[in-house]
């Protein structure tokens, strides 16, 4: 299976190369349907959308006639927001394939990415009337159910989808989603156990209730059900994807890593199996395979921001900061807008000794998620560790208004007050810690490692224990 991958994979590669050697030489090229298809879905996939776009011109151009490519490109000009131009496309293709369920599919996703959810499920309705694949139809449904908080309706549609196609893993993931918001996942096992009732030796039954007692939090329950699908059918991939995740769940790693291997050898590899393989190892600290695996990941794809991210947790670990923050660039520039990503950067350019840097990136992850009280902490930190106190408890209190009732911050505060000889105003917030959380306080220890100090704390501690049993 493995070389099928790669044979697959070098044939594509041969493809797109072809394409954009005739793009350079600005040459007119003939391909197949097929060809231009496998273009077109290489762009895609990588969110390439003006390349995209590119390739279904020049297939249009030789296919003018092909409702399928209009239909496709009307797709991609939604990927870049013409949403306009993508539905007059649309309508252009009606006209030539009046009954056709995927034109009506595509201007109703369409609708939707314009926030008009309930005319996209008027067409959703009229692609019913057409489609081969009605499971898809309701999923689409249930989705603009469900982006209108409609979960009610959206449980019903979702429902129906799988009742067609039980192995329609999206709707499952969603129906899972709005069971758990409506506070109905628990009561819900019993609606996945009828498909086993009706059928005790369907390999997708067990999968299904898996997912529900994994995303329950039971994990031994989900081990026993993806156990039963791979008895019934060894060859479930998914089964064996699933299974090594809850043995991850559970701290079972070198299980995990057996799990793995085995959607590898049934599938071949993929940049998330490869990612779930690393992090296996690395969670067993063997870092070198992490990184090992992580890379394989980003080759594999190498627009995968999570592979690279991990490769530089692999390496952070080892504190060879100079190459995890390399790593921790490449995932940032993938994908900016993760503050977990900017927080790595910053902790990182830190330990290499870019506190300019540092903070900039503290900055930019403080501004993507303000709730994150460990970017509060260590922003503050570089400020106290440079002395410069004031800064420290003006980031801290920044953080504050965002995360009022954290007792970790409470302490942090307390020692920058004390450093600062602001004593009455550190015995406040000191008090207030040890309301919220009152064995926190041995964290202050840490930053007084002078005996009197400690002793002083101490005492203070104490009495605030006796005065409130």
């Amino acid at each position: 299976m493995p070389r099928e991958y790669r044979k697959r994979e070098e044939e594509g590669n041969e493809l797109i190369r072809r394409f954009e050697e005739h793009l350079r030489k600005k040459k007119a090229a003939f391909f197949d349907l097929d060809a231009y298809e496998q273009i077109i879905d290489f762009y895609m996939f990588r969110g390439k959308h003006n390349k995209a776009l590119q390739a279904v011109n020049q297939a249009i151009s030789q296919y003018p006639f092909s409702t399928e490519l209009i239909t496709i490109k009307a797709q991609i000009l939604s990927n870049l927001e013409e949403y306009d131009a993508a539905l007059e496309l649309l309508e252009e293709a009606r006209s030539l394939q009046p009954n056709d369920a995927e034109i009506f599919l595509t201007i109703g996703s369409v609708l939707s990415l314009q926030g008009k959810h309930n005319e996209a499920i008027e067409h959703y309705e009229q692609a019913l009337l057409f489609a081969d694949d009605k499971d898809e139809v309701y999923y689409n449904i249930g989705l603009a159910y469900q982006s209108m908080e409609n979960y009610t309706l959206a449980i019903e549609v979702y429902k129906k989808a799988i009742e067609i196609n039980i192995n329609h893993d999206g709707a499952l993931y969603e129906l899972a989603f709005c069971l758990d918001v409506t506070g109905q996942l628990e009561s819900s096992i019993e609606y996945y156990q009828k498909f086993i009732d009706e059928d005790p030796y369907s390999a997708p039954a067990w999968y299904n209730l898996g997912i529900v007692y994994n995303k329950l939090e039971k994990y031994q329950e989900a081990m026993h059900a993806y156990d039963y699908a791979i008895t019934i059918d060894d060859s479930f991939a998914s089964a064996y994807f699933n299974m090594g995740n809850t043995h991850m769940n559970l701290g079972e790693y070198t299980k995990a890593l057996d799990a793995f291997r085995k959607t590898i050898e049934l599938e071949g590899p993929s940049p998330e199996v490869y990612c779930c393989l690393a992090a296996a190892y690395e969670s067993l600290e063997q870092y070198d395979l992490g990184l090992k695996y992580f890379q394989k990941a980003a080759k594999l794809d190498p627009l995968y921001d999570e592979a690279w991210f991990g490769a530089g947790a692999c390496l952070e670990k080892q504190e060879k900061w100079y190459q995890a923050l390399h790593f921790y660039n490449k995932a940032l520039k993938i994908h900016p807008e993760n503050p977990e990503y900017w927080k790595s950067v910053a902790h990182a350019e830190f330990k290499i000794g870019n506190t300019v840097s540092s903070i900039d990136a503290y900055e930019e992850a403080a501004k993507l998620d303000p709730q994150d009280k460990e970017i509060w902490l260590n922003w503050s930190f570089i400020y106290f560790e440079q002395g410069d106190l004031n800064k420290a408890i003006d980031t801290l209190l920044v953080g504050f208004s965002d995360i009022p009732d954290d007792a970790e911050l409470f302490y942090r505060m307390t020692v920058y007050l004390i450093e600062a000889g602001r004593f009455k105003e550190a015995f406040n917030y000191l008090e207030n810690a040890l309301i919220l959380d009152f064995d926190g306080h041995t964290a202050l220890f840490d930053f007084f490692p002078k005996l009197e100090t400690q002793k002083a704390l101490y005492k203070i501690v104490e009495q605030f224990r006796k005065d409130n049993n």
